[in-house]
């Protein structure tokens, strides 16, 4: 297992190097030009050029990712065109709030999306199938943005159940507080991935009661309950791992959209700002953070498979 968790890392090197190459291209390409902030109309090309040289926006761009590189390698990743911060600090200091953020929206789709899709697979064209196969079209074609302004016009605005913005209230320094402010950020970051895995364990929960073991296992008089919890919802949890590691990403990206709508404080606000501002040094490390987060949500799906499947472990430790 070691020899393999080892292999994986070593596996995502390239892949972090490919994909530093392609961002930074791509950022830099893009239309506009970051400097233009700090220009004014009666400074010289002189000055100009000094400050260029200041943001580290000279030479070309082979040059300027050759200079990032030497400097992530050195544990630094630049200070902000705008903030003029260390972009490692700044993103470090709002990651606790998205990681909170994303681990309670991957939780909440976990525990809501398994008897779903339970259920709905067992109860398969009938009323509750139909109902709960209605919602998960709904949570997959939604709009996130548009369903987070609906909660907080329903529930904040005209209910006053939960507050429309922030991560505590102030002059508040309790976990309840922080929990309240958490509910309708947290529902509308999961919403997706319940319709999602729903469908998927929905399809294989059909797929595994026509299999012969669960047929043996009815022949024998073994409970309903048993032959679901211990055999059928074990093996349709194989696919959601892979899946579930994959929207480790999406749930970053999905986060800078409902952290700027509910104003939570975390890498979404920042990432948001970066992104308008053409702040390159914090968008590279955006990007470099999602792609880690990424591979390392791929790895810990592999490794989760080890633990649903025997077999699977046996494999991985030859």
């Amino acid at each position: 297992m070691k020899n393999y968790i080892l292999k994986r890392i070593v596996q995502m090197i390239p892949v972090l190097i490919l994909v530093s190459i392609f961002s930074f291209m791509i950022i830099h390409l893009a239309p506009g030009d970051p400097i233009n902030m700090y220009i004014r109309p009666d400074m010289t090309e002189e000055e100009i050029q000094i400050i260029r040289e200041d943001l580290g926006l000279d030479g070309t761009i082979v040059e300027q990712y050759v200079a990032w590189l030497k400097n992530v390698l050195r544990g630094n990743f630049g200070n902000s065109v705008i903030t003029h911060q260390p972009v490692a600090d700044q993103i470090f200091n709002k990651l606790p709030s998205t990681l909170l953020l994303m681990g309670t929206s991957f939780v909440l789709s976990i525990i809501i999306a398994i008897p779903l899709g339970l259920v709905s697979g067992m109860k398969k064209n009938k009323l509750v199938d139909q109902v709960i196969s209605i919602f998960s079209y709904i949570g997959i074609s939604i709009p996130s943005f548009w369903f987070a302004l609906m909660l907080i016009i329903v529930f904040s605005l005209n209910l006053h159940w939960f507050p429309t913005n922030g991560m505590r209230t102030i002059g508040v320094e309790s976990v309840l507080d922080v929990v309240w402010h958490l509910v309708l950020p947290s529902i509308v970051l999961s919403i997706d991935n319940i319709a999602v895995f729903t469908r998927y364990i929905r399809s294989n929960t059909i797929t595994q009661l026509e299999e012969e073991y669960v047929l043996t296992a009815k022949s024998k008089g073994v409970p309903k309950k048993r032959i679901m919890t211990g055999h059928v919802l074990k093996n349709c949890l194989l696919p959601i791992i892979t899946i579930a590691g994959m929207n480790l990403a999406s749930l970053v990206t999905g986060s800078f959209i409902i952290e700027s709508v509910f104003g939570w404080p975390g890498m979404g606000t920042l990432g948001m700002s970066a992104i308008n501002s053409r702040d390159y040094p914090m968008i590279m490390g955006f990007t470099m953070l999602s792609c880690l987060i990424l591979i390392v949500g791929n790895l810990i799906a592999d490794l989760l498979y080890s633990v649903a499947d025997p077999r699977i472990k046996q494999g991985v430790k030859r």
